[in-house]
């Protein structure tokens, strides 16, 4: 069984696998006569050869808590997958770089802190949504032909640890 500690969720520390979205990190500018701040190019977004972005709302209906032992691990080897929660809440980031099966030597483990948000590069392995707290989440991923959900179980081989 592999056990990992999450980590804090870091735009460097989680370059290999794709972007952290993170409004406190973002440049923007005032619009709409300085009433709003427009937060600019938050991720880069890939839908890949012939496909189109999905804008959608993922509603959280099980929270997870730590430790945990996750059972599957999925990729999206046509396009990237970005998640936000639409309100304060923490969810497990587990990653593995892009490859025919997770390799669990790979792995790492990050914990967002409620306001992060990430985008998952084209083909990084990751967790199915796991938040700790219920809450929809705003996904924007890949609409098309082609099948861009790879699944594989992890059950009885990871085990997540508290902070």
């Amino acid at each position: 069984m592999i056990r990992l500690t999450p980590q804090p969720l870091t735009a460097a520390a989680f370059a290999p696998f794709g972007e952290v979205i993170d409004e406190q990190a973002a440049s923007g500018f005032a619009i709409n006569g300085g009433t709003s701040l427009r937060l600019n190019d938050l991720a880069r977004l890939d839908p890949g050869e012939d496909g189109r972005v999905l804008f959608n709302l993922f509603v959280c209906r099980q929270s997870i808590s730590l430790p945990h032992q996750p059972t599957v691990m999925e990729c999206h080897p046509l396009g990237s997958q970005a998640f936000l929660p639409r309100h304060f809440a923490r969810f497990l980031v587990l990653v593995a770089p892009p490859a025919p099966q997770p390799d669990l030597s790979q792995l790492h483990c990050f914990l967002s802190d409620g306001r992060q948000g990430v985008n998952y590069a084209r083909g990084v392995w990751h967790l199915p949504l796991s938040s700790l707290d219920l809450e929809t989440f705003v996904v924007v991923d890949r609409g098309g032909s082609g099948n861009n959900c790879h699944e594989v179980s992890v059950a009885g081989q990871i085990e997540v640890l508290e902070q």
